[in-house]
């Protein structure tokens, strides 16, 4: 099969030195793609961590066959680069395990002078109105007593998959919740596979990620896994996916 692997944080920029990211670090999305190349697959890994690779493998050289790996920085790298390859066509399979912002900033306010924020949640004013203005720059200064950030959505990229971009394959989704039960999460994990048409979802919490994962829906239900069994109990279930389609 010819894999795509997105792995790693994305950067949303504030100003030209300032940006929003998260904690992730690209290893699991790094550990499935030299997994798939061992099983003899032709991968191409979309990651702002390539270091992970060679980290992985302590410090061997990369594979230099069937294997490329691309970077990426921010979403909008990340969004280019997988609307460009999935476009371009031939991949069977697509794991998306980056973990993509949700938000970006649109705007960095200061209230004026006759502006406040009260403890109770509300903006105040001794003038007309509360007033906020924009301090948006290449650099923001730090001489400001406190800034407001405006952030809007992200596009969902895995929702752009199959509805923008055609995609037929397998579709691999990952899902994270922090302080849910079992049942919670396998219940947001399965809803959330269906908005995105995603063929298989691994869902986890933030508590348990170094340890556990689910894996489904296979054989009608989700399984748990040990994080050490997830890349091959995961590839074998695209396997399957890919010759049942294969075969109709």
């Amino acid at each position: 099969m010819n894999l795509l692997v997105t792995a790693g944080n994305t950067l949303v920029l504030i100003d030209r030195v300032r940006a929003i990211t998260n904690i992730f670090t690209g290893r699991t999305g790094a550990t499935i793609a030299l997994a798939a190349q061992e099983r003899g697959h032709t991968v191409t890994l979309l990651t702002s961590h390539p270091e992970a690779v060679a980290d992985l493998r302590g410090g061997a050289a990369p594979p230099t066959e069937r294997w490329a790996v691309q970077h990426y920085r921010t979403f909008e790298d990340l969004h280019q680069a997988m609307k460009g390859r999935v476009r371009a066509g031939g991949l069977d399979a697509i794991i998306h395990c980056a973990a993509v912002s949700d938000y970006r900033p649109a705007g960095v306010y200061a209230p004026d002078q006759r502006t406040r924020f009260s403890a109770d949640g509300r903006w105040e004013s001794s003038g007309a109105a509360p007033r906020l203005e924009d301090r948006s720059a290449g650099k923001i200064k730090s001489d400001e007593p406190e800034l407001w950030l405006r952030l809007v959505r992200t596009p969902k990229l895995i929702d752009l998959v199959r509805a923008e971009w055609g995609f037929r394959g397998i579709l691999v989704k990952f899902k994270l919740e922090v302080d849910v039960s079992d049942e919670q999460l396998l219940a947001v994990a399965e809803r959330s596979r269906r908005q995105s048409q995603a063929d298989l979802v691994v869902a986890n919490t933030l508590e348990g990620a170094a340890l556990w994962a689910y894996l489904g829906p296979v054989e009608g239900g989700y399984r748990r896994l040990s994080r050490r069994a997830l890349p091959e109990q995961l590839l074998a279930a695209v396997e399957r996916l890919h010759a049942e389609q294969a075969h109709g």
